[in-house]
């Protein structure tokens, strides 16, 4: 037990020895270790090309997300609206989850860097917008599916989020009075 102990100890001031001379010893004179696959290079700059989020492999991205939308695109175009509608479905959750995410670090960045707070405010809507988008397709696709009652609270989260003078926000109307679900077409025509 009294070896073992001592062991320890002496592999711990070993360890404490190797990290001072790791930090006492100029950076250039350190041994350059080669990278082996899936270790992350501490040189790393993101002009390597390599923002993953930016590629549209990474779904919690906007080019995901378009990815998403462009295939509910080609099912809607092959009359599989299964599959459109659950794209969509899932078009919309990324969408959703950057507005969300951006909207906080608008909030989080406001009084701190106005620029930053700025950028990320319009990045907040622009997704928001793709969101509202890929809603308004969903919504028609379950009109196609003959599924009205699901098409009508889509509709009115997009009369919500984007405003009904919106050209969006009036197509979204629109819906609802092609369904029944509201009386009066907006807008008004003139009296």
């Amino acid at each position: 037990m009294l070896f073992f102990g001592t062991v320890r100890r002496f592999n711990l001031q070993l360890l404490l020895c190797a990290l001072l001379a790791g930090m006492i010893l100029p950076t250039a004179a350190q041994a350059q270790v080669p990278l082996e696959d899936g270790d992350i290079d501490p040189n790393f700059t993101p002009s390597d090309g390599l923002r993953p989020l930016q590629q549209s492999t990474s779904l919690l991205s906007i080019p995901g997300g378009q990815r998403l939308l462009d295939e509910a695109s080609r099912a809607v175009g092959n009359q599989n609206y299964d599959l459109a509608a659950q794209r969509l479905q899932e078009a919309r959750q990324v969408f959703n989850q950057l507005s969300n995410f951006y909207q906080q670090l608008s909030s989080t960045f406001s009084g701190i860097d106005n620029r930053m707070s700025e950028s990320h405010r319009r990045n907040a809507l622009n997704t928001a917008q793709l969101r509202d988008q890929a809603t308004y397709q969903l919504a028609l696709v379950h009109r196609a599916q003959n599924k009205p009652d699901l098409s009508v609270p889509l509709l009115i989260q997009i009369v919500r989020s984007q405003n009904p003078t919106t050209e969006l926000g009036k197509k979204a109307y629109q819906q609802l009075f092609e369904l029944g679900f509201v009386e009066t077409p907006f807008p008004r025509p003139p009296q």
